[in-house]
Parts: structure tokens; C-alpha cells; sequence
């Protein structure tokens, strides 16, 4: 493996969730552990899985891992940094403060930005403190932090200063405001992250466009602000071998292929490593240490998965058609397929009769693909992100950074960089389409960026100011309270039958249960133990699968669809229709 030739010091893992990045880190680190190296294995991911990989309960401290020698882990808990930073600033002050400006506190310091913050501060100890890490040769993180963090921390400037003498209320400044006496370690921190001689990154994807076209964005944001040192690593590809006899497998290895001879420029120049797929699911030490294997790994011979008797995603669409119209939100971490199976939706409601508005901030080329064609019942529209994210910007701009000073501005300028500003000015776009839902169906497909929670941050303070605002006899209606509603709206969350984008997935239910949004159902998509298959290693991951099926219709969702993996890209309105099971 080229990202392991003369590994530095720091070894950074990063990619979007499901691509395999904790298994990547967890092997690499038993890879060096097993070499003679003393080893630190570090995450910071909200759905971090290393203490059931390793079979270890690890937490917040740093654990050996006792059967591997010279190995030992730490779990930064992001909520749980989160909640001690907002501890930490607001505990001062409560019961000296009116509550209505405890409140305002609480709100600024509520979102993704703070958890993120938070995170960062807990882990920059370990790439700046001796006494802590000096018994370690490696350090291996799991999750890197973004660009947009590393920028707000080299800013020059008070931040605490900016927002005290009320020159703004932005969403990454506030949670950046309590940590002013730790600038010193922040710089040392970003100057060791930016060290090629100390720092490696390691940018994980799958053979897949989207994933792909992710992270060259990733690697383009991180090389701009210094950090070049990067390596790229394609995961779970499909080996030739198991392309005889069968279809669906021949299909896949085609799609990756092509999907590689397509990379992206700015990834083709990276030094690059290919691990193939495994049959067995990565935990426990047999299998981390086969992961980074250069050849294939031979799969067990195993019984075909019989016909899975799980509900289609068509039965769903039958019961939400009842409705005769309302807001129908995807919703979902990147990469799980949200915008087809919206377009599949759509597809379904409109071939029953039903007016339907699809609506998505994915590329308006990729969702015209998609459909290739049209339906009479069935209308489109593609809100731009970058048109509408500049939008807000320049709006803000011109109202609070109008009085700012060249200090104050550029602070300003950049908390709108923030991926939740995205998330802001597309869901305004949302909003406006929103209405629409009282007369016809809205498929909403959310955006790619995966932020939503920051989006719901956002409508739940609009929200709350509309209440202190009205009179208690005025009647008003806010995005956020529709979205509350299950008779107006129905989410729809998307995941796959592997075992992180399913704990992502009920992560993200937990935190719209906390917003006061239950999610309606559940979409398990790309099953291959919902399809035929024949060869060997595709046998052994639908058997694999069905432990993560029976998981989400046991212990998550009220209701679920299962969406098979299809031999042919569902491209075009008669493959959507078979994607959810329909003979409509």
C-alpha cells in the first residue's frame, strides 16, 4: 500500500460515511502496531464503530487494545464535547443573565458547527501535547476535520470581540467565541496538519461518480488551505474473478471500471491504492488484517439468500398516495442514492394520477437523466445551491456586514463559507416550494451537502422568533411547524444494509426526534440480498446483509421499504418503476 511507504506521524482518514474509513484506520493501525510501532488509533465520527470492530469498550480515554501489542484507542464523543463546550460557556452565566439571552446562547451554540468545533478542540491536544501522545510513533485518525474548520482557525482576529460588541450572530463564529485563550494550540495544531513530513491524509471513496466527484472537492478544499500531503484509496472494489456467471456482478464491475477510467483530474495526480471488496463484514481482528490484502480474498461457500419477503418501496408510495397530496422529504447521508429513489417516488405517485412537483439541489442534468422523459402529472424543479447560497450571502453581506469593519467583514465572509450557509439559502429556496404541498404532492429531494440538521436549526429559530413575535390569537404557520406535522409531511429516510450508514441513519432519526420530526419510514437501498446472485462474494454479502435489515425493521423503523441493487442504472421512468417494486 503506497500510503503506507515511510508513514508519517499523523495519518489522516477522511471520506463521506459508508466508504469505509473506520475499517481503513482500524486495519491500517494493527498494520503498523503488528510492524513494531507503537500505535494511537483516534476517532472523532459521530457513528464511530471501533470499540465494536476491536470488541472492546473504549470511550474517551486511551485504551490498549489487548490483543494487539503497541495498540491503543480513544473515541472523542462529538455530542459529548459538544454539550461540555456549551457547559463550559453558558454554566457561568445562568441565573446572572435574563433566560430569554440564555436562550439566545443555547440556540447559537445548537448546531453541527459547534459539535464540529467541539471535536476539534478535543483532538487538538493530541497533535500538540507530548505529555499525552509522546509514548505513540503513529497517531491514526478516523475522520478528518473539514477545510471550513481549519479556515475559521487560522483567521486572525477575536472572535469573542466580533460577536461581544454585536457586529454579528453567525453560526460558526458563536461556537468559536469561547475559545479564544487556545489559539496558540490551534496554530500549532493547523501547522502540524499542514506538515507533509508530520501529516498524511488519506482520502477513502468507492468506485462510484458521485463518490468520486466528493472527494476531489475534499482533496481541492484541503490542498488549498496547505494540507497537500494526500493520498487517495478506492475501497471495496469488485474483483474480475467474480464477474463469471453473473449478472448483476458483471454490472457492478463495469459500472466501477468506468466510473475509474472517468476519476476526476485532480485525483489522477494522487498516489492511489485498490482494495477489493471482501466478502465478510470488517470486524474483529481476522478480518481487519485481510482488508488491506493486495490480492482477493476468497469467499466461504454459502446458500443463496431466499426471496426476501420485505416490503417494497411501491407499498409505501400505495399508502402515502391516500393522502391525495403533502410534503414528502428523502432525507439521508451522501452517497445512499436519495435523489434516484425521490425520482422513484415522484415516478410512482404521478403513474396513479396525482399532480406531483419533484424538486432537488442535485445538478438539474443528472435528475433529467435520471427521468429521461416525461409523465403528464409530473413537474421538476432544480434549485441551484450556488446560486442560491450567493444569493443569501450577498444579502447578509449588505445588511450585518454593512457597518462591519475590514476585521469584522472578513470573519463575517467567512462563517458564510460554512456548508450550513448552503443549507440555509437552499432550504429558503425549499420554502418557498413548500407551499405547494396543501394542493399537490412535493417530493423534496434534501441537499447533497448532508447538513440537515443545520437546515433544521435554522427553520427551528425562525420558527421560534414567529412565536415570540405573534399575539397568541394570530394564527401562522413556519416551515419547521409543517415539518412537525406527520399529516403534512412524511420523511423518508435512506440508508444501505451496512452497518454504518445504518447507525448514521439512526443517529440522524434520534436528532429529528429531538426536533420534534418523526420519520415516517425507513429506505433500505442497493440490497443485494433483494436480488439474485450467483457469484460467491455477492452470496456472502446478502447474507451479510440481512443481520442490518432485520436491525432497521426491528429496532428502527416503523415501517420500511427494501429497494434491490439493479443489474442496470435506474435511469429513465420504466427502471424507476422496477426499482420500487411497482407493475404500475
Amino acid at each position: 500500500m503506497k500510503f503506507l511507504d515511510q508513514a508519517p506521524r499523523f495519518l489522516f482518514f477522511t471520506g463521506k460515511g459508508g466508504v469505509g474509513k473506520t475499517s481503513v484506520a482500524c486495519a491500517t493501525a494493527i498494520r503498523l502496531a503488528e510492524s513494531g510501532q507503537r500505535v494511537l488509533l483516534v476517532s472523532t465520527d459521530p457513528a464511530s464503530n471501533v470499540g465494536q470492530v476491536f470488541g472492546v469498550s473504549i470511550g474517551n480515554q486511551i485504551t490498549p487494545i489487548p490483543a494487539v501489542p503497541g495498540l491503543a484507542a480513544l473515541e472523542i464523543d462529538p455530542q459529548a464535547a459538544a454539550q461540555a463546550y456549551r457547559d463550559r460557556i453558558v454554566g457561568p452565566v445562568r441565573g446572572l443573565l435574563p433566560d430569554t439571552v440564555i436562550q439566545g446562547i443555547e440556540e447559537q451554540l445548537s448546531g453541527a458547527c459547534t459539535t464540529e468545533i467541539a471535536a476539534f478542540d478535543e483532538f487538538t491536544a493530541l497533535l500538540t501535547d507530548p505529555a499525552l501522545t509522546g509514548d505513540f510513533e503513529h497517531i491514526v485518525f478516523d475522520t478528518a476535520p473539514t477545510g471550513h474548520t481549519i479556515r475559521l482557525l487560522q483567521l486572525p482576529g477575536a472572535w469573542s470581540d466580533f460577536l461581544d460588541t454585536g457586529k454579528g450572530d453567525a453560526s460558526c463564529l458563536g461556537p468559536l467565541a469561547g475559545l479564544e485563550k487556545q489559539r496558540t494550540q490551534y496554530k500549532s495544531a493547523v501547522d502540524a496538519l499542514s506538515d507533509g513530513a508530520r501529516t498524511r491524509l488519506i482520502l477513502v471513496a468507492r468506485a462510484q461518480h458521485s463518490t468520486l466527484t466528493e472527494v476531489a472537492r475534499t482533496h481541492t478544499e484541503l490542498a488549498a488551505i496547505g494540507l497537500r500531503n494526500q493520498y487517495l484509496l478506492i475501497n471495496a472494489l469488485l474483483p474480475a474473478g467474480e464477474t463469471t456467471e453473473d449478472a448483476l456482478a458483471q454490472a457492478i464491475y463495469m459500472r466501477e471500471q468506468t466510473a475509474l477510467r472517468q476519476i476526476p483530474a485532480t485525483l489522477q495526480e494522487l498516489p492511489r491504492d485498490d482494495v477489493f471488496l471482501k466478502p465478510f463484514n470488517m470486524v474483529g481482528l481476522a478480518a481487519l488484517r485481510q482488508l488491506l490484502l493486495d490480492t482477493p480474498v476468497q469467499p466461504t461457500a454459502v446458500a443463496a439468500v431466499a426471496d426476501l419477503d420485505t416490503p417494497k418501496l411501491a407499498e409505501l408510495v400505495d399508502t402515502i398516495a391516500k393522502d391525495g397530496h403533502g410534503l414528502i422529504m428523502l432525507m439521508g447521508k451522501g452517497g445512499v442514492g436519495k435523489t434516484t429513489l425521490a425520482a422513484a417516488v415522484a415516478v410512482q405517485l404521478a403513474q396513479r394520477g396525482l399532480p406531483v412537483h419533484l424538486t432537488t439541489s442535485d445538478p438539474a442534468a443528472h435528475l433529467n437523466e435520471t427521468l429521461n422523459g416525461a409523465l403528464e402529472q409530473l413537474t421538476v424543479s432544480r434549485i441551484d445551491p450556488v446560486v442560491e447560497t450567493e444569493h443569501y450571502r450577498r444579502h447578509v453581506l449588505e445588511t450585518k456586514g454593512a457597518k462591519l469593519d475590514a476585521q469584522g467583514r472578513a470573519l463575517l465572509e467567512e462563517d458564510l463559507r460554512s456548508p450550513c450557509t448552503e443549507e440555509i439559502a437552499v432550504f429558503q429556496a425549499f420554502s418557498r416550494i413548500i407551499r405547494e404541498a396543501g394542493q399537490k404532492f412535493v417530493v423534496m429531494d434534501t441537499a447533497p451537502t448532508g447538513h440537515t440538521l443545520l437546515l433544521l436549526d435554522a427553520t427551528g429559530a425562525y420558527h421560534r422568533e414567529v412565536a415570540r413575535q405573534m399575539d397568541s390569537g394570530v394564527h401562522y404557520l413556519t416551515p419547521m411547524m409543517q415539518l412537525q406535522d406527520p399529516k403534512q409531511t412524511k420523511v423518508l429516510l435512506v440508508t444501505l444494509a451496512e452497518t454504518t450508514p445504518v447507525l448514521e441513519a439512526a443517529n440522524l432519526q434520534a436528532d429529528l426526534r429531538r426536533a420534534g420530526i418523526e420519520p415516517w419510514a425507513w429506505i433500505i437501498n442497493n440490497s443485494v440480498a433483494a436480488t439474485p446472485v450467483q457469484a460467491p462474494l455477492l452470496r456472502q454479502r446478502a447474507a451479510n446483509e440481512l443481520r442490518e435489515i432485520d436491525t432497521v425493521a426491528r429496532s428502527h423503523a416503523q415501517r420500511y421499504a427494501v429497494v434491490p441493487l439493479l443489474q442496470e442504472e435506474p435511469i429513465g421512468v420504466k427502471r424507476l418503476s422496477q426499482l420500487a417494486g411497482s407493475t404500475v
